[in-house]
């Protein structure tokens, strides 16, 4: 067995916990709304009424960058990683058809990475530094939105586990460079400097 078929196996065995064996289908409902992006525009709106309010000097470049962030993680993950990888999405595995929960059409067939999860680690990695960068604070919750959402994605039977790992792993530093061209642009940003390899403890 080749490290990618074990690690195949794994994903297939923590997809399964998490969208069949685990899930409770009283809640299906729940996490159908938290992938939909129509959920989280009371969140965009507080994101734009906070930098507006409280930071109007920063407020064209914060959401310049996030636009930018979310370009780049979404470009990058569906145009150029998913057809690199070309890996098959669950609603594709002969193993895992008999026994899934499918609570969303297939779509495209190629899974790895996630561009929900690239998308929302992204904006969550740079929204957090911003926010640290222009007032100290550690919004941690960012990165729990961006988890649920990345959860979702499994749980309806979208993506394996490994797939939003890897969309993780791309949208954070996406996330951590617009954050630094944030701190080196933006007037009086750069009080509480980004840290490229720290982890918001």
């Amino acid at each position: 067995m080749t490290l990618w078929d074990w690690l195949h196996n794994i994903d297939q065995q923590f997809f399964s916990l998490i969208n069949s064996e685990g899930a409770l289908p009283a809640i299906d409902f729940l996490l159908l709304m938290l992938r939909n992006a129509i959920t989280w525009v009371p969140l965009y709106a507080f994101m734009l009424f906070w930098i507006i309010r409280y930071h109007r000097k920063q407020a064209w470049q914060f959401i310049l960058l996030s636009v930018a962030t979310f370009a780049i993680t979404d470009y990058g993950s569906a145009s150029i990683l998913k057809p690199l990888f070309s890996r098959d999405r669950p609603c594709y595995d002969a193993e895992l058809i008999p026994t899934m929960r499918t609570l969303v059409g297939c779509g495209g067939r190629n899974s790895f990475p996630s561009s929900h999860a690239a998308n929302h680690f992204g904006i969550a990695t740079f929204w957090f530094w911003a926010v640290f960068l222009l007032n100290g604070q550690k919004w941690r919750w960012l990165f729990v939105w961006a988890l649920l959402i990345g959860y979702a994605q499994v749980y309806v039977g979208k993506h394996y586990p490994l797939d939003i790992v890897g969309g993780a792993l791309f949208g954070w530093p996406v996330g951590i460079i617009m954050a630094k061209i944030f701190e080196r642009w933006s007037p009086r940003s750069g009080k509480h400097p980004v840290s490229t390899f720290a982890t918001p403890t």
